[in-house]
């Protein structure tokens, strides 16, 4: 809670009512009956008990007519972040997951990423898949986009009008057998990604994005790694998500003692690195994992739909591994971080029923996964993930009573009560989204 003596810059937003976060102490804190401002830049100015009410209206200078009341059953949670995400394969999501990962690739995922060298295409795709995570919910994103510089940049464009607060890649690949003109060179690869790098926007940001080890030659990741090291850039990349995968690594790197190994040896396993998937890391590669600083973007829903492993989060965690959640469209077959919820809690049970002794995880460290957890992931937790002073103010204003919503709630059901993240509910229950202090309404706004 903040003091009341304390002020920086003038509030434009004030709330009352009940705000669901996490910390690092505590995976929920349920603060209720509670006041939250946020500055004309913003950003949290302070959070207070509605009793200090007066103290701080004149504080921060703002009147009771300023203050915006939740309803009974609403309440405030920090925006979604999605630490994984295709935007790129959303045009063919929950089809074509009758192969494993490798085939997968080969058969459904390049040649419908070749087709992003149209912009037409490529604005009419990135567009809806904007629109739909920030409907789910998803104010952060961090997104693969394909090899094609301009329509990977159209990405972030589009992002940034609808205002998502976004990580945005360009892939690079410089070795791709099945579909032969979907790859680059690596001074292609180099080039292009030097010129990637250079846009900025408030909200959006570039990230260093080698495909995976599998389609990138040992030069191609020494450019990437230098890349990042001399503009202090965010990684993204894939790492064992399933078996075939990590033996066929071995054989193309066979200098390095593990698949974590050929990452770090190109500089691309940092503080600012996030890896997807890592089902079948060991216990020496996780150790890499911890002392770098580095990642890992648990996606459920494709490990499961592309029978490609189970990540044991409890293990990770004990490893003090920074872990966060993802979709991982269109391997996931869903784009709502609920649903990698959701399925983030069924495999942690599929894990306990292979072995009795597992500890499964609870819906409410999920949901820290799935807000703080993402933006340490993606090293945002100075910006956003939680209601602290200073931090951004990314927010859902959840209402589990909203007409024609998807499940009941009972007056006496208190010590039970429903949460968004819980069995039935879903984007109905969103009725608003806040980031960096603007409410964002994606279902209007045209670019």
């Amino acid at each position: 809670m903040t003091s009341c003596a304390e002020r920086s810059a003038p509030v434009a937003r004030v709330f009352r009512g009940t705000f669901m976060h996490s910390s690092g102490s505590a995976p929920l804190h349920i603060l209720e009956d509670a006041l939250l401002g946020v500055n004309e830049q913003g950003k949290i100015s302070f959070v207070g008990a509605a009793h200090e009410v007066d103290c701080l209206s004149k504080t921060w200078g703002f009147s009771s007519s300023q203050i915006k009341e939740l309803g009974p059953q609403e309440f405030f949670m920090p925006g979604l972040i999605d630490t994984h995400i295709h935007a790129s394969q959303y045009s063919y999501t929950g089809t074509a997951l009758d192969m494993p990962l490798l085939q997968w690739l080969n058969t459904y995922t390049f040649p419908t990423e070749a087709n992003y060298k149209d912009l037409n295409f490529s604005k009419d795709v990135y567009t809806k898949v904007v629109k739909r995570t920030l409907k789910n919910g998803t104010t952060t994103a961090c997104y693969f986009a394909t090899i094609h510089t301009d329509s990977s940049l159209l990405l972030a464009e589009i992002a940034d009008k609808f205002g998502q607060r976004a990580l945005v890649g360009k892939v690079c690949m410089d070795v791709n057998k099945a579909v032969k003109h979907y790859k680059e060179t690596p001074e292609q690869s180099k080039k292009e990604t030097n010129r990637w790098v250079l846009w900025l926007y408030p909200l959006v940001m570039p990230i260093v994005t080698p495909r995976f080890a599998v389609s990138c030659s040992p030069q191609l990741l020494s450019h990437l790694g230098d890349i990042a090291k001399n503009n202090n850039l965010h990684i993204q990349s894939h790492i064992s998500e399933n078996k075939e995968e990590v033996n066929l690594v071995k054989e193309l790197f066979p200098s390095c003692q593990s698949y974590t190994e050929v990452y770090r040896k190109h500089n691309l396993l940092t503080d600012k690195t996030v890896m997807a998937h890592g089902c079948h890391l060991t216990d020496s590669e996780l150790k890499l994992f911890r002392d770098a600083g580095a990642a890992i973007s648990h996606c459920p829903n494709s490990n499961i739909s592309l029978c490609s492993g189970m990540l044991d989060v409890r293990r990770v965690l004990k490893s003090k591994v920074k872990l966060g959640l993802g979709t991982d469209v269109a391997g996931g077959y869903s784009p709502s971080m609920l649903d990698a919820i959701r399925r983030a809690l069924d495999t942690s049970k599929a894990l306990k029923i292979k072995d009795p002794q597992h500890e499964t995880l609870s819906f409410e460290e999920v949901f820290r996964l799935a807000t703080l957890g993402g933006s340490q992931a993606l090293c945002l937790e100075k910006k956003t993930g939680s209601f602290e002073v200073g931090k951004d103010f990314d927010a859902l204003l959840i209402n589990p009573l909203v007409q024609d919503g998807p499940f009941d709630v009972f007056p006496d059901d208190t010590e039970h009560a429903l949460h968004p993240f819980d069995s039935a509910g879903d984007d109905r229950n969103i009725r608003e989204v806040y980031i960096s202090g603007k409410r964002v309404v994606p279902f209007q706004k045209s670019l």
